[in-house]
């Protein structure tokens, strides 16, 4: 993972985030629902709900907003289906994009818009996907971390992880799929918090934009995360 870290701002990162925390929450209370309504309430049963949460704790959702949103899912009769989309964005960088919805053709016409705006091709399943690999990733804001590098490493290695790299103001871990939530358990029960974990598509090789580029890639970027539907967009620009 070294070499393309997205977290060589953290400050800039947290604020970004603090900006945007009404739509993330939004988003993730409904990640919440469709994970209780897959398997239940109860996250000691429910490992899906319990990867959610984390990822909610990661943005800072304080716990009486996680527990209302899984009592109200509990009840709740609103259905959506997890959608994932996959395409080229501007100048050629590839792109995934996860989502959830009531009404796949509103999603699919939405993120289609979304893509010929900013002069890319909504592709076919399996286009680009084979670029990426399925990982569980933890990132850890070293300035808040109990442990020293060491002993992080240790304890996650163990635990499972197939990497650990200190970068310039973070930890980044990374897992298989499968070993995520053992590892994110371990880290949890050491009292330490994220800045973020999830199971994600890391690209395999990535892209360099030039300034228009990158103009167009964040204008792209922006425009799919104004959309409600819209969960993760994965891409391979090197940020």
């Amino acid at each position: 993972m070294s070499g393309h870290s997205k977290w060589h701002n953290i400050q800039a990162k947290k604020g970004k985030a603090d900006a945007a925390r009404g739509k993330i929450f939004t988003k993730l209370g409904r990640e919440l629902l469709i994970a209780v309504k897959e398997g239940g309430p109860d996250p000691a049963g429910n490992s899906k709900l319990k990867n959610v949460i984390a990822k909610c704790k990661a943005a800072n959702m304080p716990n009486d907003t996680i527990n209302n949103a899984i009592k109200k899912a509990s009840s709740s009769n609103e259905n959506y289906e997890e959608v994932m989309y996959e395409g080229y964005g501007p100048n050629g960088v590839a792109v995934i994009v996860e989502g959830s919805t009531d009404n796949k053709n509103r999603t699919a016409a939405d993120v289609r818009h979304a893509f010929d705006k900013c002069g890319g091709n909504l592709g076919t399943t399996g286009c680009v996907s084979y670029m990426f690999t399925k990982k569980g990733v933890i990132v850890i804001d070293k300035a808040e971390c109990k442990l020293d590098e060491d002993s992080l490493m240790m304890l996650v290695l163990e635990a499972g992880a197939d990497d650990f790299s200190a970068e310039e103001e973070v930890y980044e871990i990374s897992t298989s799929p499968e070993a995520f939530s053992d590892v994110r358990e371990k880290l949890e029960a050491e009292g330490l918090e994220f800045l973020e974990a999830g199971v994600q598509m890391v690209p395999s090789t990535y892209v360099a934009l030039d300034e228009k580029g990158v103009e167009k890639m964040e204008r792209f970027l922006d425009m799919l995360d104004d959309l409600d539907d819209v969960t993760e967009v994965y891409h391979n620009w090197d940020e």
